[in-house]
C-alpha cells in the first residue's frame, strides 16, 4: 500500500507491503473450488502437465456466463512457469478470454521412453536399470501388496526400486544408479537449473505485479527462454482454439466408424495430441438410464466394466450424436463430447 504525504513542498512516497505466507502441504487435488476462488491471481511452479490441466480446468470451472457473456469479475489470471533443464517458459492465461493449458496441450514435449527390449534384455545406462524396475519387476512382486501402484511420493516405494535397480546395474557393470536418479525417473523430473529457474520465477513475479497493479500490459502471452548456447529469448501470442476441450464451452465430436469398440474410444482419449488422458472414465445415458461404460480408477468397477471394452459401441447403446461424459485426473470437471459414425 502506498501513503503519500506532503512535507515542506516537497512530495515523498513511503511504500510499504506487508506479506504472510500460508503453507499447504497437500495435493492441489484435495482443495475445492471455494479454496481457489478466495485468490486474486495465482501463480503455477508446478511439476507436471497433468498438474498443469488440472489447475486450468478448475479456473475455468470457476468462470459464469449469463446468456453467453464471460462475467470478468470471475476471471482469476493464472501465471504459468516452467523448465527443462536450461530452457524455460512463462505465460499469463486468463481463463475463458486466452489460449489455456490445453489449447496448447500438443506444445508440451513427448515424455521419454526407453525401448522394451532394451531395459529387458541388454540395458546400457542406469535409467534402464530403474526403467526395468519400475516397468517389469514392480509389477511381477508386488512388493506394497497386490494391485498398489508406484507413488513417486512415498519414500519407502522409491527406496526399493532403488535398492533393486542398484542390483540390476551390479548385475550388467552399470555404475550411476543413485537414489536421486531412481527419483528422478519414476516422476520423470528433469535436473533443475538454478539460473534457469531464477529467470522464469522473475518472469513470473513480474507478470503478477503488472496484473495487480495494472502498471503496464502483461505478456501477450506465452514467452520461452533458452540459454543452452548464449541467451535467447522470445514472445508470441497463443491462440485460443475455437474447440479446446476445456475452455470452449462446446461438446467437441469424436468420430469413429460403426465397427469401432470401446477400447477404441478408450484409446483416443489417451493418445490424441489435444487430449492426452490417463484414465479416463465414461459414461453416457442409455435408456433413459445413466450408464458407466468403463472406469478404471475403482478397481471393484473396473472388473465390472473392462467387459464392455471388446464390445462395439453400437451395441452399448451408443447412437449418432450420443453425449459421453469423461472424468479423469488431468481435470477437476468432467468433459462431455458428442460421439459420430463415420459415413
Amino acid at each position: 500500500m502506498a501513503v503519500s504525504h506532503f512535507n515542506d513542498g516537497a512530495i515523498s512516497t513511503e511504500k510499504t507491503l506487508t506479506l504472510m505466507g500460508l503453507r499447504h502441504f497437500k495435493k492441489i487435488q484435495d482443495y475445492d473450488e471455494s479454496f481457489y476462488r478466495q485468490f486474486h491471481i495465482i501463480i503455477c511452479g508446478l511439476d507436471s502437465v497433468i498438474a498443469r490441466r488440472w489447475i486450468n480446468g478448475m479456473l475455468l470451472s470457476l468462470l459464469n456466463y449469463e446468456d453467453g457473456v464471460l462475467d470478468p469479475t470471475t476471471i482469476i489470471p493464472m501465471i504459468d512457469g516452467g523448465t527443462e533443464g536450461f530452457k524455460g517458459n512463462a505465460r499469463v492465461i486468463l481463463p475463458g478470454m486466452t489460449a489455456c493449458i490445453d489449447c496448447t496441450l500438443d506444445l508440451f514435449p513427448p515424455q521419454i521412453n526407453f525401448p522394451m527390449c532394451t531395459i529387458a534384455h541388454t540395458p546400457r545406462l542406469p535409467e534402464h536399470c530403474i526403467e526395468y524396475v519400475k516397468v517389469l519387476l514392480w509389477p511381477q512382486e508386488q512388493p506394497f501388496g497386490e494391485n498398489v501402484g508406484i507413488d513417486g511420493d512415498d519414500p519407502t516405494h522409491v527406496q526399493w526400486i532403488f535398492e533393486k535397480a542398484q542390483d540390476r546395474g551390479d548385475q550388467f557393470n552399470i555404475k550411476g544408479v543413485t537414489y536421486r536418479l531412481t527419483q528422478g525417473v519414476v516422476k520423470r523430473i528433469i535436473p533443475a537449473v538454478a539460473s534457469t529457474n531464477a529467470v522464469i520465477a522473475a518472469q513470473c513475479v513480474t507478470e503478477a505485479f503488472k496484473l495487480a497493479s495494472s502498471c503496464c500490459n502483461p505478456l501477450n502471452n506465452y514467452m520461452v527462454f533458452n540459454d543452452t548456447d548464449g541467451l535467447y529469448t522470445y514472445t508470441y501470442e497463443a491462440e485460443k482454439k475455437d474447440d479446446c476441450v476445456a475452455c470452449s464451452q462446446v461438446p467437441q465430436a469424436l468420430s469413429f466408424n460403426k465397427e469401432a469398440v470401446l477400447q477404441d474410444l478408450v484409446d483416443h482419449l489417451k493418445n490424441s495430441a489435444t487430449l492426452q488422458m490417463r484414465e479416463p472414465a465414461i459414461t453416457a445415458t442409455v435408456g433413459g438410464k445413466n450408464k458407466t461404460l468403463y472406469m478404471p480408477s475403482v478397481e471393484a468397477i473396473r472388473k465390472r466394466t473392462k467387459e464392455n471394452l471388446p464390445k462395439r459401441l453400437s451395441e452399448l447403446g451408443l447412437t449418432e450424436g450420443q453425449e459421453l461424459v469423461v472424468a479423469d485426473v488431468t481435470t477437476p470437471t468432467a468433459l462431455i463430447f458428442k460421439l459420430k459414425y463415420d459415413s
